[in-house]
């Protein structure tokens, strides 16, 4: 009974690791593709319009298509707001 049980407590913690990890592979998490569009390195001050345009048509277009995708998200867009909303202004 003690290893029925510690084989599910096992699998049941794999299963939620597998879904914390599934749910950290958006685009606005990914400070490579962020970091041109902010002024400091914690990518909490955002850089003027034409600059934000500037990384913004640097990017490739599958890219762009994948980060307003994920601005679409409420959960996700809710921590990015106003990168989002300049995204949505650029190519949305």
């Amino acid at each position: 009974m003690n290893i029925k049980m510690f084989t599910l407590s096992a699998l049941a913690l794999a299963m939620m690791s597998g879904a914390a990890m599934a749910g950290s592979t958006s685009a606005l998490d990914d400070p490579a593709k962020m970091s041109p569009f902010f002024t400091d390195a914690g990518m909490k001050t955002m850089r003027s319009e034409a600059d934000f345009k500037a990384a913004w048509m640097a990017m490739k277009p599958d890219e762009r298509t994948a980060v307003l995708k994920d601005c679409g998200d409420t959960t996700l867009n809710k921590a990015h707001a106003d990168f989002c909303a300049m995204a949505k202004k650029m190519g949305g």
